[in-house]
């Protein structure tokens, strides 16, 4: 099964390969027909799982292959990591003729996408998302980045690849608590510009029934993926349209900044984003209580956390949220949805609208045991919570949080 989509940018235009048991070698060739040197850049999560197989399908197709395996983790997303990137260029003795391939999540594409942007002023690179995540959503559109501890993403730079290449198979390893992470992408997608792939979400977002069959995961991540093809198309850089596939995110990118990069997995403090841009929408006229029930409901049912953690208050959101990329002459910007299906960026909305906003989600949806466990060591955890109304587990009580283990390929 393989289908294929363009990210149409006139002379930088470039494939999106979906599909299962897709032959890596022969489309990275197709690719990059010129290059003879690539580097494989992977974690030490991924690596043992499918760098053998696309390292021999690429030597199978001319390439000299190089190898950099980084720390695996949000946490690493950092200068350190870029700068061992850097450094297994360097020491290989690549050049300007070389190119990079992302085998991993976002993390690792964005990482990858940012070292081929400056290595030698710019080089080739290719995608190839191993998450539900980066599927739809980070390997797409050309942003890459590395953060900062005063701000997620802050360092980076627009720089498309020549091709993404979807395995969908390499979802089979892929922990419970990821493709929930995935989800909340997913669910923006609905959110912002489709209504009728909202309420597909609706008959067929569970989790289970999503990971047992693929043609339907399929279609999800080909929607996905076009509906982001069609928005960068439009407007590349963000310069406006674009703008709109940040729906949750600034709420999303404070809580990362508070908890530690790493504690919540990017998308699932976009799935909790989603719940607080619907609610400041909802308190604006924008969303009805009827269509924040639905998107409520259907956060829940992709066990994303639906509850602030129990510690962080409105002038948390307010402090971090200013160094978000977003902000202009110092105004915080928000994606607010109008309704299911469509959203607008916002600039006259009140530091004093967005507090009252929190103060009653968190009165509303009080913090509460969360299956996955994810927390702060000094922080109580929010919860993907069964009700609204379960009681907060106190925070001597809490477990460690679940690792993040890949299965073992059968």
């Amino acid at each position: 099964m393989q289908e294929m989509l363009t990210v149409d940018l006139k002379d930088r235009s470039y494939p999106i390969y979906s599909g299962t048991l897709l032959p890596y070698g022969t489309l990275i060739r197709k690719a990059l027909p010129g290059v003879k040197e690539l580097m494989v850049v992977s974690n030490e999560t991924i690596a043992p799982l499918y760098l053998d197989k696309v390292h021999k399908e690429l030597e199978q197709a001319d390439f000299k292959v190089h190898q950099v395996i980084l720390p695996d983790g949000e946490a690493y997303k950092t200068v350190d990591s870029y700068m061992q990137i850097m450094t297994a260029l360097i020491e290989a003795g690549l050049s300007r003729d070389c190119a990079l391939a992302a085998l991993g999540g976002g993390v690792v594409g964005d990482m990858t996408g940012f070292a081929a942007a400056t290595f030698t002023r710019g080089v080739d690179y290719v995608q190839i998302p191993t998450t539900l995540l980066a599927m739809v959503d980070s390997s797409v559109g050309g942003k890459t980045a590395i953060n900062h501890p005063l701000g997620k993403n802050m360092i980076g730079a627009f720089y498309q690849p020549k091709a993404v290449i979807a395995d969908l198979t390499t979802l089979d390893t892929l922990p419970r608590r990821e493709i929930a992470a995935g989800m909340g992408e997913v669910i923006k997608y609905g959110i912002i510009y489709d209504s009728a792939f909202f309420e597909l979400l609706e008959e067929q977002a569970d989790l289970s029934g999503l990971l047992a069959d693929k043609h339907k995961l399929a279609a999800i991540v080909r929607r996905c993926c076009e509906i982001k093809a069609q928005v960068v198309a439009q407007d590349e850089r963000e310069g406006g349209l674009r703008a709109i596939l940040n729906l949750g995110h600034t709420f999303a990118h404070a809580l990362e900044s508070y908890l530690g990069f790493g504690t919540w997995l990017h998308g699932e403090a976009v799935g909790l984003g989603l719940l607080l841009a619907a609610k400041l929408a909802q308190s604006r006229g924008l969303v009805s209580a009827d269509q924040y029930q639905r998107i409520e409901a259907l956060v829940r049912r992709c066990e994303l956390p639906c509850a602030i953690p129990e510690a962080m208050q409105a002038e948390d959101f307010l402090r971090l949220m200013r160094h978000d990329k977003k902000v202009k002459s110092g105004t915080i910007r928000y994606v607010l949805p109008q309704g299911i299906g469509r959203s607008q960026v916002y600039a006259d909305v009140s530091d004093s609208e967005v507090s009252a906003m929190i103060c009653s989600f968190k009165q509303e949806q009080p913090a509460a045991e969360d299956p996955f466990n994810r927390q702060h060591p000094s922080v109580p955890a929010a919860g993907s919570c069964p009700s609204p109304q379960a009681d907060c587990q106190k925070a001597g009580d809490r477990k460690t949080a679940e690792p993040l283990v890949r299965k073992v390929k059968p």
